[in-house]
């Protein structure tokens, strides 16, 4: 580790990472001056009476954590690229479901990935427009009809057909940005870097809310400090938990004489799916709210009513719905299961040992391997399913804790602070893979004598 961090030094003297960087930094910044940029048609009087006020604030805090911050704005990008890991997450889970595509996927994997990418970008398409719509439905709901004209009638189709199209264009240019960012910037990190400079743009004025009240606020301050401390270090901690499986490989034959077996091992991660659970609960939690905007101003009385009730329990933003926290956190658990099993038999370690002569032992090489290795993976998956369940419902638990501590006023402020456990989750995921990332490039140009620890 000491080498690692004495390569650091010599970062700027490499013209090609110093390029890189800098290129990332001027992509988010246009990132950011188009998250300014609003929706046409939106009533910007109104929009501004509606942040300022209380009706929204938590609500509109809640939806920015994946859109990059850009809800509260109306704007162009206010779905920043959540359509785009939506339709992601949708093939990904077709592919098992599907013999032929899973086979395609395996006897070809980068063929496989193409063609991945190609129908993940179609399918953001119509994920956008259908996010887009609901958006327009929550906000014309909570902020009023006049927020913004929309409707599908004589005198609006043409405009909203616009608004949507204009939306749709939004997030697919936010997906643009986040490809420049991976192909010219740091490799692979763009889409992170996107949500993660929207997360990291918020918490100043978050903490400087939180800080308003000057009674609490050295209080808030060390609760707030001890809390992320203590988040950051078990995500770190359980992001690189490893089980490692023995394996032996077969010995080399140089000349007429054959090596010993070579011993190795096989690590399984704790975490392997990632941040991709809470996405998925998240985004299917958030779909009977945005169904239930629709039949709120129906003429039924009864169907109002009910519907009403429907976006009250899927209110994520209310701290106080133990009901939707309790279910908040089974899916997460189930999903983070069922994610990894799916993403688990995509990368076939049982055959590709086997391929390999490499063999686990005591155990017959082939399917008894794969599926030796997948009841490992299921009981290491247990602590890690368990874990995120928690960072998901951190808001929940701490609000409790500050009403324990008489600081019940001073909740909503340090949970819009940590832009929910998730969002601190991908801040701390984002960092660490840059972090990797650029240490493998500073390793790779070591070869120059600018680079060279001497």
């Amino acid at each position: 580790m000491k080498t690692t961090f004495s390569g650091w030094r010599y970062l700027w003297k490499s013209d090609d990472i110093r390029r890189k960087l800098l290129i990332t930094l001027m992509i988010l910044a246009i990132f950011r001056l188009a998250a300014n940029i609003p929706v046409p048609g939106v009533n910007r009087t109104i929009l501004d009476q509606f942040n300022t006020g209380t009706g929204g604030g938590n609500f509109l805090n809640f939806l920015d954590l994946l859109s990059g911050g850009t809800i509260s704005n109306f704007s162009l990008l206010s779905m920043g690229v959540y359509p785009y890991i939506t339709a992601q997450i949708i093939i990904q889970l077709l592919i098992p479901i599907f013999p032929a595509l899973q086979r395609r996927v395996q006897e070809d994997p980068r063929e496989g990935r193409r063609w991945m990418e190609k129908w993940t970008y179609y399918l953001a398409v119509p994920m956008a427009a259908l996010s887009a719509i609901g958006q327009i439905q929550l906000f014309r709901q909570i902020a009023g009809p006049d927020i913004i004209k929309f409707g599908f009638t004589s005198d609006l189709w043409l405009k909203s057909t616009m608004i949507l199209l204009a939306m749709t264009a939004g997030t697919m240019f936010a997906i643009w940005l986040g490809e420049l960012i991976s192909e010219y910037g740091i490799r692979g990190q763009g889409l992170s870097l996107i949500i993660f400079s929207g997360i990291v743009s918020q918490m100043p004025s978050n903490l400087g809310s939180m800080l308003a009240d000057e009674q609490t606020r050295w209080v808030m301050l060390l609760f707030t400090v001890i809390v992320i401390l203590s988040t950051v270090f078990a995500i770190v901690y359980v992001q690189q938990g490893r089980r490692y499986v023995p394996v032996m490989y077969p010995g080399r034959r140089v000349g007429n004489r054959m090596s010993m077996p070579v011993k190795g091992t096989l690590p399984l991660m704790v975490n392997l799916s990632g941040m991709i659970p809470l996405i998925f609960a998240s985004a299917i939690l958030q779909f009977p709210a945005i169904a239930g905007s629709y039949f709120l101003q129906s003429e039924n009385a009864g169907v109002a009513k009910f519907f009403q009730g429907v976006v009250a329990l899927f209110d994520g933003s209310n701290t106080d719905n133990w009901v939707y926290w309790s279910i908040y956190f089974l899916m997460v658990v189930v999903f983070t299961f069922f994610y990894t099993s799916v993403m688990f038999e995509q990368q076939n370690y049982g055959e590709n040992l086997k391929r390999a002569g490499a063999t686990v032992p005591g155990v017959h090489s082939g399917p008894a391997t794969q599926k030796y290795l997948s009841r490992v993976q299921n009981r290491i998956t247990f602590p890690g399913a368990f874990f995120l369940g928690v960072i998901a419902i951190m808001p929940f638990l701490l609000s409790l804790i500050l009403k324990a501590l008489n600081l019940g006023a001073a909740s909503g402020a340090t949970g819009v602070f940590l832009a929910s456990s998730s969002g601190l989750l991908i801040v701390v995921g984002v960092v660490r893979d840059t972090f990797m990332d650029i240490d493998a490039e500073l390793k790779l140009h070591g070869y120059q004598d600018t680079l060279l620890v001497r």
